[in-house]
């Protein structure tokens, strides 16, 4: 029975980082899409007024030029139902619920969150999407520790 303090045993394998990264993860999808509620609220209960069945047209007419109000009709679902802020909680969630259960989180999952986080954050300045890449980092780190401390148990 390991009897070392619970923050030790948390260094010594990867549960640390990994819960740390996917915390930023739910973090940022659930206050990115708080804060689209907070400033989009009007269109968000214009959906629910309207009706939610095709609440944001799909408008392949190429015609005429939207109006303002579609612009921001679709602009508000992109920025909130329709961005990475719903996979990102459930990324986050499901590190979480992995490491719960002792089971290992692949790098590559970090090393992808990380990549697509870079490369949002130089796209669109200033953002937080270069905390998505620390939190990308820390599952990294995390993993190779847990690789790792698995590779010293099997030795």
């Amino acid at each position: 029975m390991d009897t070392a303090p619970k923050a030790k045993r948390n260094a010594r394998t990867g549960r640390g980082p990994l819960l740390w990264g996917s915390g930023i993860m739910i973090v940022l999808g659930v206050g990115h899409l708080a804060l689209l509620a907070f400033v989009d609220g009007a269109v968000i209960a214009a959906w629910a007024e309207r009706g939610l069945w095709a609440a944001v047209p799909l408008d392949l007419g190429g015609g005429a030029e939207p109006a303002a109000a579609q612009l921001q009709n679709s602009l508000t679902f992109w920025a909130g139902p329709g961005s990475f802020s719903v996979p990102l909680v459930l990324l986050g969630a499901l590190i979480r619920h992995l490491v719960g259960r002792g089971v290992p989180v692949p790098s590559w999952v970090g090393w992808g969150t990380a990549a697509w986080c870079v490369a949002g954050g130089v796209l669109l300045v200033p953002s937080p999407y270069f905390l998505g890449a620390a939190a990308g980092l820390l599952v990294v780190l995390g993993a190779r520790r847990d690789r790792l401390r698995e590779s010293a148990a099997a030795a």
